[in-house]
């Protein structure tokens, strides 16, 4: 289906008073309201917001170096009028209006935990820390959408992605007790900010943790602590709690989460594997391939299930090609793509399935709604972003044909160096040694020699200009994925 570009074409919606809304809770394995009924979350990942990642801004590494970057390009205070003004045009109330009108019901938005303090300056909250997230819940609850906060990064990385914002593949926040204390600082002055708001879903307390402790450990540790601290001050709130290891593995923990965690829902992370570049084989839909598809599903929520407990599928979704890096194959990648999308909803449906896709909003590779290529940022960055596609510095949904002969080398001379095999099999068990390689070579290494190449392309600029590329990830500068947002239509109310 064609793109279309964003505009107020949705009638207004009646509005719920929060004067009569209920806080949604968890009752045995269902998310219900204050009657009892059944709740069934549809929504979207508002990530690339309040928690900036490469692939869906443009940038290259961590969003900590792209923001000192900038500073010393720029200065502190242009560098810091930018990023307030991306925030700012990123979501707002049309952004919500245009959600609502697809019938999906809860939006996931992911923070990073360096807007409520500073690493030079812990357990200070700062002066703004709640700027823009209230003003989003906000859009939201005035559009009946509700909401769920998910800490996105943690002081010191619980993961080796870049999306744990840790510059290292190594996740510190799991070896260092003072950073477990000071998120769970933060989960205090959240709680105690929104715990009288009924429109907050609840508190996503930790973004795909990857605890490399073998029986998990430190993360049941940490969400025991978390949730006392919590509860002390919010008993109503729902806690989503992600299972290790990215959210795929449950099989360590407490036999009796019902009764120790209460209302609480435990979230999956659903991506199949035919829905990216590295699918093993185009997808045709065939029964073989619906099978894989379920039996992945099943298996990472079946610990969940043999205990009666609440799943909720927080990041699923396929990614999809761009005529200016695909070219002819694009519209038959997408048609590939658009048909994993369906029959991954298909299994959802039988199951009456709370699900958050990844993702709202970015420059065109996932998105509902994307960044159009005829605005000021995309037009300034065409060839820096070109340049990095062809490099392969993202990690999600790479596509590694241009470089795989450079890295290639290097897993064979590491595969080659090992004696035992059994020992290259490291934590995450996810990453292989072609993974590791991709990780540390490529999305650290490389990646960090073109952060100031990014960051001088805004020298020179003025206030107004640095406002007009923020604009450009504005709802109205955006281009709507018709084909995607389709079909979740369809899936909102079934």
């Amino acid at each position: 289906m064609k793109m279309q570009h964003c505009s107020h074409d949705f009638r207004p919606l009646s509005l719920v008073s929060v004067g009569r809304m209920s806080y949604l809770r968890v009752a045995g394995n269902k998310i219900v309201n204050g009657d009892g009924e059944e709740i069934v979350l549809r929504g979207a990942g508002l990530g690339g917001w309040m928690c900036m990642e490469n692939f869906i801004s443009g940038y290259p590494g961590c969003e900590h170096q792209i923001r000192e970057a900038l500073g010393e390009a720029i200065g502190e205070d242009k560098a810091e009028f930018f990023f307030d003004k991306f925030l700012e045009y990123f979501f707002a109330e049309p952004d919500a209006l245009f959600f609502k009108s697809l019938g999906l019901n809860c939006i996931r938005i992911a923070v990073g935990y360096r807007h409520f303090e500073d690493d030079m300056n812990p357990r200070v909250l700062k002066p703004n820390a709640f700027k823009h997230l209230d003003r989003a819940i906000e859009a939201c609850a005035k559009h009946s959408i509700y909401t769920v906060i998910d800490m996105h990064t943690a002081p010191g990385g619980q993961s080796g992605g870049w999306h744990a914002d840790g510059g290292s593949h190594i996740g510190y926040f799991w070896k260092h007790k003072d950073f477990q204390d000071r998120l769970l600082w933060i989960w205090e002055r959240i709680a105690e900010h929104y715990k009288e708001n009924p429109w907050v879903t609840g508190y996503n307390v930790l973004n795909e943790p990857a605890d490399p402790h073998p029986q998990h450990a430190t993360l049941i540790s940490f969400y025991d602590r978390a949730y006392s601290i919590i509860r002390a001050i919010d008993k109503r709130h729902i806690l989503f709690l992600d299972g290790n290891t990215f959210a795929t593995d449950f099989t360590k923990f407490p036999g009796d989460a019902g009764t120790r965690w209460e209302n609480t829902a435990y979230a999956i992370h659903d991506y199949a594997v035919y829905g990216f570049p590295s699918s093993p084989e185009p997808y045709e839909g065939t029964e073989a391939q619906k099978e894989r598809m379920k039996a992945t599903y099943k298996r990472k929520r079946k610990w969940i299930d043999d205990r009666g407990l609440c799943v909720w599928n927080g990041e699923w979704g396929p990614v999809y090609g761009r005529e200016e890096y695909d070219g002819d194959e694009t519209e038959s990648i997408n048609k590939r793509r658009y048909m994993v999308l369906r029959d991954q909803l298909e299994i959802y449906k039988n199951d009456s399935l709370s699900w958050s896709i990844w993702l709202y909003k970015d420059i065109g590779f996932q998105g509902m709604v994307h960044v159009s290529r005829s605005t000021p940022y995309l037009i300034r960055f065409k060839d820096f972003l070109q340049k990095k596609q062809q490099l392969a510095v993202d990690a999600w949904g790479k596509d590694d044909k241009y470089v795989r002969h450079i890295y290639r080398p290097i897993v064979d001379h590491i595969k080659n160096s090992v004696a035992e095999e059994s020992d290259l099999k490291l934590y995450p068990p996810l990453w292989s040694v072609e993974e590791r390689t991709t990780r540390l070579c490529r999305t650290i290494l490389v990646a960090e020699f073109l952060v100031k190449e990014w960051a001088d392309m805004f020298r020179g600029l003025d206030e107004a200009q640095l406002e007009e590329l923020a604009r450009s990830f504005s709802y109205e500068s955006c281009v709507k994925r018709e084909g995607l947002n389709h079909i979740l239509r369809e899936h909102a109310s079934t």
